[in-house]
C-alpha cells in the first residue's frame, strides 16, 4: 500500500513517487488549447458572465463546436455555470462558478508570466531551431 507521500506524487523513501491521477486528470481537462482562454475571457467580463456569441467573438480562432465542447467540459468540472433563458430566441449565458473564481489568481499569475517571458521563449526557440538546422 502506498504511503500518503507516494499517493500524492511527492518524495518517497524509494525516490520520486508517481503522480497521482488527480493532477494528471486536472491538467488533461484544463491544459488544452482553448480552456484557459475561455476562463480568462470570462474573468475579464462584467460579472464574469458572457453569452455564447460573445465568447465566440472573444476567443480568436475557436470554432463553434470547440467552444461548445470546452464550455461543456468546464460546466462538467464545476468551473462554469450555464444559464438558459427560455426566450424567443433562446438565450444562454455562461458564468464562472465559485470554483472557477478560485482559479483566477493562479491564471492571472500564469498569464502575467507568459506576457513577461514570451519574447525570451521565442528567442530560445529561434536559437534552438537555428542550431538544429546545422
Amino acid at each position: 500500500m502506498p504511503t500518503p507521500t507516494e499517493e500524492h506524487g511527492g518524495e518517497s523513501p524509494r525516490g520520486i513517487g508517481t503522480l497521482s491521477c488527480a493532477p494528471h486528470d486536472t491538467l488533461t481537462h484544463l491544459g488544452d488549447k482553448w480552456t484557459i482562454l475561455v476562463l480568462l475571457l470570462l474573468a475579464q467580463s462584467p460579472g464574469n458572465r458572457l453569452r455564447f456569441s460573445a465568447l465566440k467573438r472573444g476567443v480568436t480562432g475557436i470554432s463553434q463546436r470547440m467552444l461548445t465542447l470546452t464550455l461543456r467540459m468546464l460546466e462538467r468540472n464545476g468551473l462554469v455555470v450555464r444559464h438558459y433563458f427560455a426566450e424567443v430566441p433562446p438565450r444562454v449565458e455562461y458564468e464562472l462558478s465559485d470554483l472557477g473564481q478560485g482559479m483566477l489568481p493562479p491564471l492571472h499569475f500564469f498569464a502575467k508570466w507568459i506576457g513577461e517571458n514570451w519574447h525570451a521563449m521565442e528567442a530560445a526557440r529561434t536559437a534552438y531551431d537555428a542550431r538544429s538546422e546545422t
